[in-house]
């Protein structure tokens, strides 16, 4: 019988990170929003793969926890759509922690994904990939605060060269 360490500490790490998603539901179930033991392990496959199809590693960890503690109290996030959301959400994140080119801190990019999501994304995961996410990696590309918006700088502009 061969003795594998690498298959052994990946399993061990799977189950902690299975246990620390579980005990979020302590925090979680004031909002109706409970993940099984079936759930949590789906959702660390989705964080290791996520973190693998973006090149990335992780030390420490607990960003899956910090997405749900974060979005549990979203208005759009329910128990019917509590697990596909979470999974949507971190693979966003992961995408987006590149895209952002780490400009922003793991807490930074979450309340900037929570507040679009709540807000101007109205519970759409697409809004949100497609349209504001994609927007606030391009300001930070390009030397601007995360939700700089043309739109803005141009009414201000406008209010600037108005006289009253």
């Amino acid at each position: 019988m061969e003795f594998n360490l690498a298959a052994l500490s990946s399993s061990i790490a799977q189950r902690q990170a299975i246990n620390e998603i579980i005990k979020c539901n302590d925090f979680t179930a004031e909002y109706g929003l409970v993940l099984t033991l079936v759930q949590a392990a789906e959702l660390v496959e989705t964080h290791f793969e996520s973190l693998l199809a973006n090149g990335r590693i992780e030390l420490g960890g607990g960003v899956t926890e910090k997405i749900i503690k974060g979005f549990c109290d979203s208005p759009y996030v329910t128990r019917y759509n509590y697990t596909e959301t979470l999974h949507e959400l971190i693979k966003l994140f992961y995408f987006y922690k590149n895209e952002t080119l780490d400009l922003l801190s793991d807490d930074e990019l979450i309340k900037f994904m929570k507040d679009s999501y709540n807000n101007t994304c109205c519970g759409s995961i697409e809004l949100l990939a497609e349209r504001e996410l994609n927007k606030m990696a391009n300001n930070l590309r390009y030397g601007y605060a995360p939700s700089y918006s043309e739109d803005t700088c141009e009414t201000h502009e406008e209010d600037e060269n108005e006289q009253y």
